[in-house]
């Protein structure tokens, strides 16, 4: 898998500069940015994983769950600067929906498949499930209830006034699980008895160098990618909403899914719900407000406003999660139904 994320960067990252000065048809340009990516985000998986085992598993999630967002926060900025306000709310409830049902279900499914029952921090879970229902279900619902009665200056200023606070309790929430209760969050991965020590793949320095070189190759990527959107809803009668929920999520997300599944086959739950999970959170109490304050700089503004069809699949998916993961315990079946709950959204949104 290594070997093949290497080919695919070296090979597709100088291809896209070529196609980019050559004018390649949009089509071609779309696979090749797609494909450099996703190999990007391996490298990004990697490097987080090796920051993880140096950094334990709480702070190596999130510092996944970060870079893994960074792609998606690129193309969401090129894709706002396009003027494309409805494909980076809509490339946000894709990442809502699959990091929740997506990643997270085949991280259950995966780790299931090998271990007839995982554990993962309680503590976690009532934690993550408080924020989403904060996050998803007040912050996201009420923009679009309150809107009904503004114009579109005033639920912008709403939407300003609600990033805000987002942003900040986000932050405050990291200060309290990372400093003032530390020892309350506790990870379950290494069990009384097994005491496994693992070598990083790469040094702390190299780490943080190709996370560094990475990101500027995706931000370079990423904004060719944006300039075929209009290619793909042409020519394949995709609307706005399809391409942002599914084709810019999965591909944003890459890293997430990667390293989130290959943390519960290695039995490491607490990394693999917190990537999974602290990034559904990290998109909605970060990614999502700062690309609101963002635009304020741009042609055309993004109030916090999503339509019903968005608005009705992220709370669904979160009452989903909250329901399935508040016993801190998972299996195969769970993963099943978080899947299956995503495959039924996307052919409803394809359809839509």
């Amino acid at each position: 898998m290594n070997r093949l994320f290497a080919v695919v960067v070296f090979a597709g990252v100088p291809l896209v500069i070529a196609g980019a000065f050559l004018n390649w048809s949009d089509f071609l340009m779309f696979i090749l940015c797609c494909i450099s990516i996703i190999g990007l985000s391996g490298y990004i998986g990697r490097a987080t994983e090796s920051l993880a085992i140096v950094s334990g598993p709480r702070v190596g999630g999130l510092l996944n769950a970060t870079f893994g967002n960074a792609v998606e926060l690129i193309i969401s900025i090129f894709t706002l600067k396009a003027g494309m306000v409805g494909i980076v709310l809509a490339s946000l409830t894709g990442s809502v929906l699959g990091n929740l049902l997506l990643v997270l279900g085949l991280s259950f499914f995966a780790g299931g498949i090998k271990y007839k029952r995982q554990n993962f921090s309680l503590h976690d879970a009532q934690y993550n499930s408080g924020l989403l229902i904060f996050a998803i279900i007040i912050a996201f619902v009420i923009p679009e209830v309150f809107s009904t009665s503004m114009d579109s200056k005033t639920t912008f200023n709403l939407s300003i006034g609600i990033a805000i606070v987002l942003i900040a309790l986000y932050l405050a929430g990291l200060f309290f699980k990372l400093v003032t209760h530390r020892g309350v969050f506790t990870s379950s991965d290494n069990k009384e008895g097994e005491v496994e020590e693992e070598v990083p793949e790469w040094t702390k320095k190299k780490s943080i160098l190709v996370l560094l070189l990475s990101t500027v190759a995706v931000a370079f990527v990423s904004e060719q990618l944006v300039h075929t959107f209009e290619m793909l809803g042409s020519k394949f009668g995709w609307t706005e909403l399809f391409i942002g929920v599914i084709i810019v999520a999965i591909v944003g997300n890459a890293a997430e899914h990667v390293s989130a599944v290959t943390m519960a086959v290695k039995n490491k739950m607490d990394v693999s719900v917190e990537i999974a999970v602290g990034s559904t959170l990290q998109v909605a109490m970060f990614v999502a407000p700062v690309l609101v304050i963002i635009s304020i700089f741009m042609p055309n503004q993004m109030a916090l406003v999503f339509t019903i069809p968005e608005l009705v699949a992220m709370v669904a998916a979160s009452f989903l999660v909250i329901n399935l993961c508040n016993d801190g315990e998972s299996n195969w079946f769970e993963g099943l139904i978080l899947f299956s709950a995503y495959i039924i959204m996307g052919i409803g949104f394809f359809l839509l």
